[in-house]
């Protein structure tokens, strides 16, 4: 079953980063923690899986960030999805900075889709949009992802 939605990605780096970025170029991510906000809807579970492993194509800006980090852990908007660039604009009045312009919004006006957080914004934005961690979602059948 393929559903649609909408997720939050928490990225975690032990240590200063310089990434690659496509055509945002190199980047440089200091230690600490990331919120990424992206959408799925052409399938949700397929699309939060493929972030969370580790060995994978390079397609999008997250995958090189995902596959740098320390730890990677989802969130997700359903089974009513709040538009990707709204959780953006939520995930700013939480108090999460931008961390890099143009990355993961190069098809909407946002500034940006990745912000520094601390654990307090992603708790705030986390209960404010009523996410649902992605490790607790089941499908129909019962059977844990």
């Amino acid at each position: 079953m393929r559903r649609p939605g909408t997720y939050i990605l928490t990225i975690a780096l032990g240590s200063d980063t310089e990434l690659e970025v496509g055509a945002l170029g190199t980047l440089r991510f200091s230690a600490g923690e990331y919120c990424y906000v992206g959408s799925a809807m052409g399938g949700l579970d397929q699309r939060v899986s493929r972030h969370l492993s580790r060995e994978k194509k390079v397609r999008w800006h997250i995958d090189r960030l995902t596959m740098a980090a320390d730890s990677v852990d989802a969130y997700v908007s359903y089974p009513d999805p709040i538009p990707e660039c709204t959780l953006a604009s939520m995930a700013a009045r939480c108090g999460m900075e931008p961390a890099a312009d143009g990355f993961g919004c190069s098809d909407c006006r946002c500034r940006t889709h990745l912000f520094r957080t601390t654990p307090e914004a992603t708790a705030r934005l986390v209960a404010e949009a009523g996410l649902i961690s992605f490790s607790l979602i089941s499908f129909p059948s019962g059977k844990p992802l």
